[in-house]
């Protein structure tokens, strides 16, 4: 990565605080590299959860922290002209498919604007490599499986997925306008420990270990292609020394899809948490929710050919590795010793 970040850089990670942003931070500084991370601490889930991952990375004296928020434009670019980042790593966002319906103010804000702020500040300090979060959701009602990055992305089924889908349009126009190099990451269903409350995996377990029953939506009848934490950050930290080579038009611009290219059926899935558990779930069987799509599955041919990334991670090992967390993170939930020390 030396031929990216040099010695004086740094590389800058907006949503340091949040499920990948922390991961991520933690890999780099493991790696010597100096991070400056922003974050604006919102209550979208538990606040107290984003403050530990805070607490950690505070910790390394490689990592600096700001709080504000990219959809602050003064902040941003106040921000670029006194670290001057050799590389931006943009994973602030408003997340959530179901959420945009309630508050779909929230994903203008950030998603948008705040990714408009970026791409300017990007422009008027160039970077040597910005790379941003994308996401799944882009292939919305998509039939073909797996999902390729040469499909069309012209259907979301949410104002969330068509956010994810401006930032690319929007990432395009500045590639091919400005020269900035960048390069677009479809995550696809990201689990593991200090993972994002409001996500199904996370929510069954709060459900299972306190005694409540979980929401299976259309039924069990959904497959998830999901990726371990440790598995995103590995693709990530390969793609950050290699920023994209202009495409047929000229412009340095690319989108990669990073998962585990291998769904799994929902009801697998929580079987497997089950196991890791002990503890057998109480169901309430649903139908679909507005947003949902049937499936996601990645086609990660791109990624594998130029980086020889292929996910690692196994289901059981990575619900494995998130159950030990949870088990010590919330240890005050599990009041049977029988199921704490399983």
């Amino acid at each position: 990565m030396s031929n990216i970040v040099e010695q004086s850089g740094c590389v800058f990670v907006t949503g340091a605080a949040g499920f990948i942003g922390f991961h991520l931070s933690c890999r780099l500084m493991e790696m010597g590299i100096s991070v400056v991370g922003l974050d604006n601490l919102n209550d979208y889930y538990d606040v107290s959860l984003k403050e530990a991952r805070l607490r950690i990375l505070k910790e390394n004296p490689l990592f600096s922290f700001i709080k504000g928020d990219i959809a602050d434009k003064t902040e941003v670019f106040r921000v670029f002209e006194k670290i001057k980042p050799e590389v931006v790593i943009n994973l602030a966002a408003q997340a959530g498919v179901r959420y945009s319906f309630i508050n779909p103010d929230s994903y203008i804000r950030s998603n948008i604007i705040g990714f408009f702020n970026i791409l300017e500040a990007c422009k008027e300090y160039p970077v040597k490599h910005l790379l941003y979060a994308s996401s799944s959701s882009v292939y919305g009602a998509n039939k073909k499986t797996p999902f390729s990055t040469t499909d069309k992305t012209d259907t979301p089924v949410s104002l969330y997925a068509a956010t994810k889908k401006s930032n690319e349009a929007l990432a395009y126009s500045y590639c091919s306008s400005f020269g900035i190099k960048a390069t677009g990451l479809r995550f696809f269903t990201v689990y593991g420990p200090f993972g994002r409350p409001d996500m199904a995996y996370f929510s069954f377990t709060d459900n299972i270990v306190e005694g409540k029953s979980i929401k299976v939506f259309n039924n069990g009848n959904l497959s998830r292609d999901f990726t371990y934490i440790d598995d995103i950050i590995e693709g990530i930290v390969r793609i950050i020394p290699n920023p994209p080579k202009s495409d047929e038009n000229g412009v340095p611009f690319k989108v990669y899809n990073i998962g585990n290219n291998n769904p799994v059926m929902l009801m697998d899935f929580i079987t497997e948490l089950e196991n890791q558990l002990g503890i057998v779930a109480k169901k309430d069987f649903v139908e679909m929710q507005k947003g949902d799509v049937y499936t996601t599955y990645a086609d990660i041919t791109e990624i594998h050919n130029d980086f020889g990334f292929t996910a690692a991670t196994s289901i059981k090992t990575g619900l494995h590795n998130f159950v030990n967390w949870y088990k010590s993170y919330y240890s005050h939930r599990f009041i049977n010793p029988e199921v704490k020390n399983q």
